[in-house]
């Protein structure tokens, strides 16, 4: 019996995502320990979770006890950090489960997802889990989004369903204006718009537009702000007549009980939450002006924790963008590199500490030659 034949066909014929390597891997890989390792290839926090977070972890008691499938205590304080009620939010295991369950709840084969490349991978991947139809409306030259070829697209495309936008977007760091967000709210789709990196930006959250627009998903994650990556906790703020029927597929026990008691904790602690925000947007400045001094290089403005840059073709040195990835990761330092349209003279690199970008520009200095 061929038991291959009995997954689905879209599935056999799909790509899967590809993840960043582990750290214990690249450790093997390059001879290093990980106290050698600069890891900036995944946009965490490098200041990790605030000490009441870990405190938090170490002395719970309850780890042997199913989560609250309500996420009641988890809910509460997340309503009263971004004031809007609690019924409008639902938690999951990451900000990606969340885009799972949208996918699930939303779409039948043939419905269309539309994201605007370059962008987060994880949309494209849920489209096709779902056997959606993909629609990517390209990005222009700069990174803004081109608001009438998206209405262009959706108009014309039969069973629009799903519009993601990340704002500000990965990998660039660029930011969508409201007037441009309110366009695409017209459209006959639901937009699920990713704040994975709002709280490095001048603009505030929308969150409190999903009480005002019925076609409105906001995502939001604890990995970025809280440094909680590792425990995935992620959240979206939905209308409540979307969220009412997502309680019903969505998985009962995640979040898992150590995320919700360190995402609880971490929300008590907003002193830490703003001064490791504060920490990140400077070197976010210190860095960009740093390599912006390199002829090769040129920095994206970023309302990120990370930034995107351009890599001119060399003769000397590293030739490209590919190679300045390499010859950094020869030297113990690992960005992002991404090959793809669009993205192939590009590197990105997340926000680190101060020592941290200080290995980076000496590391570009002794490459400069």
């Amino acid at each position: 019996m061929n038991v291959e034949k009995l997954i689905a066909p879209h599935l056999r014929s799909m790509s899967p995502y590809t993840p960043i390597v582990p750290f214990d891997v690249l450790s093997k890989r390059l001879g290093l320990t990980r106290d050698e390792i600069v890891k900036l290839d995944a946009n965490e926090n490098p200041y990790g979770p605030s000490p009441r977070a870990l405190a938090a972890i170490s002395a719970a008691d309850t780890l042997h006890i199913y989560p609250d499938p309500a996420q009641a205590a988890l809910r509460e304080a997340i309503a009263a950090f971004i004031d809007v009620p609690a019924e409008h939010i639902l938690c999951g295991s990451g900000a990606d489960e969340l885009i799972d369950i949208i996918g699930r709840a939303f779409i039948e084969p043939g419905d269309a997802v539309f994201d605007l490349p370059p962008t987060f991978g994880m949309y494209r991947f849920e489209a096709d889990v779902v056997n959606a139809q993909y629609v990517g409306v390209p990005r222009r030259s700069d990174f803004s989004i081109d608001v009438d070829a998206i209405s262009m697209a959706v108009n014309n495309t039969a069973r629009p369903k799903l519009l993601f936008v990340t704002n500000p977007n990965n990998p660039d760091g660029s930011s969508v204006q409201d007037e441009d967000i309110k366009h695409l709210l017209d459209l006959p789709v639901v937009v699920v718009l990713d704040e994975a990196y709002i709280d490095f930006s001048t603009q505030p959250s929308r969150a409190d537009w999903v009480q005002r627009y019925d076609n409105l998903i906001i995502l939001r994650t604890f990995s970025k702000l809280a440094g909680l990556a590792g425990l995935r906790v992620g959240y979206g703020v939905f209308p409540l007549n979307v969220i009412k029927h997502l309680w019903k597929i969505k998985q009962p026990y995640t979040p898992n009980v150590a995320g919700s008691i360190a995402a609880i904790a971490a929300l008590s602690d907003p002193e830490y939450l703003r001064d490791v925000v504060g920490k990140l947007i400077a070197e976010r400045s210190r860095l960009g002006e740093g390599l912006s001094q390199f002829e090769c290089v040129r920095v994206c403005p970023s309302d990120a924790n990370f930034l995107l840059c351009r890599i001119a073709e060399r003769m000397t040195g590293f030739r490209n963008a590919k190679g300045l990835k390499q010859a950094f990761e020869q030297r113990g330092i690992l960005v992002r590199y991404f090959d793809r349209a669009g993205l192939r003279d590009c590197i990105r690199i997340s926000v680190g500490r101060p020592e941290d970008t200080d290995r980076v520009l000496s590391a570009i200095q002794s490459l400069d030659v």
